[in-house]
């Protein structure tokens, strides 16, 4: 349930009304508005009496939350959550994009990468240092060799660093080098992880797994949301469907959807739902044009010679141009790019 405080309720009503909750033995949540304070009372589902909120001192009213997921709701939270990736806003108005390698394959590779995107418009930089793979016999990345590169791209850019990880053990190491962990299709149900990823308070780029529903989604960010890390970025990423013209099917669907349900940024992956570079510009117009709050872009500088999903990759010229289109939509939508952090000593060592 949620207790929504009176507009002029001080900090020791707020105090006693989460004491009042933790005696119950749930869990309360602070949800800070522009006018007053929301205290998410969370636990396992039992009935609570609304009249023990109520007649507290401060309290407003007591509104049930209807929607399984919690503290991942409008009804929560209903302003939209921005927050700060190393001075990148995420969220609200502005557009961001993440872009770089699937994997991170060599130092020169992974840097004139880095140093492409960030030529055409780039605020964050993508690359894997563990990658899942459906053969055990492809590359699985370079581990932690990838994360000093990684950071070093940072150091000699100012983007901020996006990479994945498959396994809560990894969690210590990632988040030393890592602006964002990211916890990709394959494991948006792994549940030890989430729970490792929320309890790491280091902010999370969930990706919607191949096969689940939107409300899953949202369930699997409520694991990381209940250990109060606020800073969830949620992926559509593409699912499967009968239709195998492409790798996966773009589900548009879910990002008005998905804004609609959720206070939570929202960011479309179009090199892997489409699965081919040919098609990925075309699906990033839409992607904006429907909401998204940004993108996550696979870019290489040989595509033909990557060692992991070079048929989905642009080249950086080609990227360029996604970045401009897909600037010109978000005006068009009354949204604007958020500003590219300068960084021209370091810039210029390159």
């Amino acid at each position: 349930m949620l207790i929504v405080m009176r507009a002029d309720a001080d900090q020791a009503q707020i105090e006693a009304v989460v004491k009042k909750v933790e005696e119950l033995n749930l869990r309360a949540h602070l949800s800070q508005g522009e006018e007053r304070c929301i205290i998410g009372a969370i636990g396992d589902g039992r009935p609570v009496m609304k009249d023990i909120f109520t007649l507290l001192p401060g309290v407003d009213r007591v509104v049930p939350i209807s929607r399984p997921y919690k503290l991942a709701s409008r009804e929560f939270s209903p302003q939209d959550s921005v927050f700060s990736l190393n001075g990148v806003q995420l969220g609200g108005t502005e557009i961001v994009i993440i872009a770089g390698p699937c994997a991170v394959e060599s130092r020169q590779q992974l840097l004139e990468t880095a140093f492409a995107v960030r030529e055409a418009g780039a605020h964050a930089l993508r690359g894997g240092a563990y990658k899942p793979r459906t053969s055990p016999y492809t590359f699985q990345g370079l581990g932690e060799a990838a994360l000093e590169i990684l950071a070093e791209a940072r150091e000699l850019t100012g983007m901020p660093i996006v990479t994945e990880v498959m396994t809560y053990e990894q969690i210590p190491v990632v988040v030393q080098y890592a602006d964002v962990i990211q916890i990709g299709a394959r494991n948006m149900q792994n549940f030890g992880l989430l729970h490792a990823a929320g309890e790491s308070q280091h902010a999370v780029l969930l990706k919607r797994g191949m096969m689940a529903t939107i409300e899953e989604l949202l369930m699997a960010a409520e694991y990381i949301l209940s250990h109060g890390n606020r800073r969830v970025i949620l992926c559509e990423r593409g699912i499967r469907t009968f239709e195998n013209a492409s790798r996966f099917t773009t589900d548009i669907n879910a990002i008005p959807i998905l804004k609609s349900w959720t206070h939570l940024p929202i960011i479309l992956d179009p090199s892997h739902s489409t699965g081919n570079w040919e098609f990925v510009t075309s699906v990033a117009r839409a992607g904006i044009a429907a909401g998204a709050d940004g993108l996550i872009v696979e870019v290489h500088p040989n595509p033909e010679q990557a060692l992991s999903d070079g048929g989905q990759s642009l080249k950086p010229e080609r990227f360029a141009v996604l970045v401009s289109q897909v600037k010109a939509i978000a005006l068009a939508m009354g949204r604007h790019f958020a500003p590219v952090i300068p960084n021209k000593e370091k810039y210029l060592e390159k």
